[in-house]
């Protein structure tokens, strides 16, 4: 998605420190998993998501900041979205990696959107436009 040169990773992050300018979303639905990274044959719940990136749970930094290939996944949806990223910080008290898309594959980007709107509707408390859930999902952050 960026043509900028990898951001030197921050190894390990204080607690509360955030990264990211825009909004971010749990990545489960009715409190199960509903987004996946699948790395090779590991096939690994996301914990959160974003235009820009996810995090997941690990118990040590990944990589050292070294881009690796993914594949995301929604679950019972035959659907994928193919990339590289990287990761930027690990939060040792909670076991959390965030990690940052270097790269999207083909319409990856736009199919991201997509499923980051549908998650904004479906998960949303009460009557939502896709207009207004798509400016959600490109607005700043609300944390």
């Amino acid at each position: 998605m960026s043509d900028e040169a990898p951001a030197a990773p921050e190894s390990v992050q204080e607690d509360g420190a955030e990264r990211r300018r825009i909004q971010r979303f749990l990545a489960s639905r009715r409190g199960a998993p509903y987004l996946w990274m699948r790395q090779g044959d590991a096939r690994i719940a996301l914990r959160d998501i974003s235009i820009d990136g996810f995090s997941i749970g690990a118990d040590g930094p990944l990589a050292d900041g070294v881009p690796f290939d993914f594949v995301l996944e929604r679950e019972g949806v035959p659907d994928q979205v193919r990339g590289r990223a990287q990761s930027v910080n690990f939060i040792a008290s909670i076991g959390q990696v965030g990690c940052r898309f270097v790269e999207l594959e083909g319409d990856g980007a736009e199919r991201l959107r997509e499923w980051l709107v549908t998650l904004v509707i479906m998960n949303a408390s009460v009557r939502i436009s896709e207009k207004d859930a798509a400016a959600i999902v490109a607005g700043p952050s609300l944390i």
